[in-house]
């Protein structure tokens, strides 16, 4: 007789966000429905994580006299070095994926070979131009203008992982990290976890101002909505998500959200 394995502790999915999200060696215990559930909900905490790490360092940078653009650069190049550029590759094979053109089963087979294509090339080209802009014209602002812009957008960038695992999106493949989150998170769970984004970076931007809570208000959930459209575009072309997707997602709802946040 099969033994029903335990419910997974709230300390799992931390256990599960943080380890597959990142390179802390946090140790994943369990890696099962249950506690990939509890690891999606709390993928949006790993981005806080990430994004204060990069804030701190692109301080760093400013206060030793680097200069608003070196701030931005070593900014964006900590939540590389976090996930070992997995959501960089992912976002690389990803637009090779849907640059191919072919149906998709070959596009998957594309999306898997180790080098990365003229698409993926162009898209991480504009992609990091994009988020080195909005992070020097953020500290431009200010140096807290500039924390804020990493933390909300890194943040910004998990919550979209949160959505994409939610009940419905099916995975493109029956194996990899796609297979494993895809679906687990309850429509309910998903939007909560989306409100409770929003809120508290609308509170975190408050202490600049009234616009700038509105700013980042609107940078969580218009990043959230551009990483839905190409989700929704993906999964029509792929027939579901994979974990290039995933990583696809997050770099792009991190650059939808730093371009809101150097606006104004």
């Amino acid at each position: 007789m099969t033994e029903t394995p335990p419910t997974a502790a709230p300390l799992d999915g931390l256990r599960f966000a943080f380890g597959t999200l990142t390179v802390l060696p946090v140790g994943v215990s369990r890696w099962d429905r249950d506690a990939a559930r509890g690891g999606m909900l709390c993928a949006p905490l790993a981005g806080l994580v990430v994004g204060a790490a990069a804030a701190a360092v692109g301080l760093v940078a400013l206060f030793l006299g680097a200069g608003s653009l070196l701030a931005a650069v070593a900014t964006a190049a900590v939540p590389a070095v976090l996930t070992r550029g997995l959501h960089l590759d992912g976002l690389a094979d990803t637009a090779d994926g849907l640059g191919s053109g072919r149906p998709a089963e070959e596009a998957l087979r594309v999306m898997k070979q180790s080098d990365i294509g003229p698409f993926g090339v162009i898209t991480l080209l504009f992609v990091l131009l994009a988020q080195v802009a909005a992070l020097t014209r953020a500290y431009d602002g200010s140096w807290a203008r500039g924390a804020l812009a990493a933390v909300v957008a890194a943040t910004a960038a998990r919550l979209a992982l949160t959505l994409a695992a939610r009940a419905g999106v099916p995975a493109a493949r029956p194996e990899g990290l796609g297979a494993a989150v895809a679906g687990v998170v309850p429509g309910r769970a998903a939007l909560l976890a989306t409100l409770l984004v929003t809120a508290a970076a609308a509170a975190a931007g408050a202490a600049l101002g009234a616009y700038d809570s509105v700013r980042c208000a609107l940078a969580v959930v218009l990043g959230a909505a551009v990483a839905e459209l190409l989700l929704r575009h993906c999964t029509r072309r792929f027939g579901g998500v994979t974990g290039d997707v995933f990583g696809a997602l997050a770099e792009t709802a991190a650059a939808t959200a730093l371009v809101v946040l150097c606006l104004g």
